[in-house]
């Protein structure tokens, strides 16, 4: 079984990260977060938290980036996990170490069919480089069989989603890592 990781948005009292910025203020694109790429980078990146509250061990930022605390760092290295990248962080306000969790391979493993709604990029969109991909995935289910064993993955086409193998999941779980929640693809 596979899940879809999701931030907990019913955590009452939880922070909230705002748009990623770079040490000078700026803002640094949160999109190239989403594709699966090794990320290099000589600055901090930090996000400001707002509004401040109940600091979670795994969370999404406003566009989607997961940013978790080196628990999950630890949990991962413990388990062997290579396919991600841990990137060093700075959250407004709290001194611990957070990290964002770049997930490095994607999979083509959509199940069309099995989903509630599929539309793509046509070229009349005028996208050209998204012409194929997903457009719209409602109600995501994947083909197990596709994912070759993989652990933690993106799939193909549909980079916002953040996919777990149920083994991953149930560690998170037994570590009682904050701020998760798993929807069955």
């Amino acid at each position: 079984m596979y899940y879809l990781l999701k931030d907990d948005i019913r955590t009452v009292g939880r922070w909230h990260l705002s748009h990623p910025v770079d040490e000078h203020g700026e803002k640094v694109n949160p999109w190239q977060f989403t594709r699966s790429q090794w990320f290099e980078s000589q600055e901090t990146i930090h996000f400001p938290v707002k509004p401040d509250g109940l600091a979670l061990e795994f969370t999404l930022d406003a566009f989607l980036t997961p940013v978790v605390h080196g628990r999950v760092v630890h949990l991962f290295e413990r388990m062997g996990i290579q396919e991600v990248q841990f990137i060093s962080i700075q959250v407004e306000g709290h001194s611990e170490s957070y990290f964002i969790l770049n997930t490095l391979r994607v999979i083509r493993c959509i199940d069309d069919a099995r989903c509630e709604e599929v539309q793509y990029w046509k070229p009349e969109d005028g996208e050209p480089e998204k012409v194929g991909e997903y457009r719209l995935v409602a109600g995501l289910r994947i083909d197990p069989a596709m994912v070759e064993g993989a652990r933690i993955f993106r799939p193909w086409g549909w980079p916002l989603a953040l996919l777990l193998s149920e083994e991953l999941k149930q560690a998170l779980e037994a570590e009682h890592i904050t701020g998760t929640r798993f929807v069955e693809v």
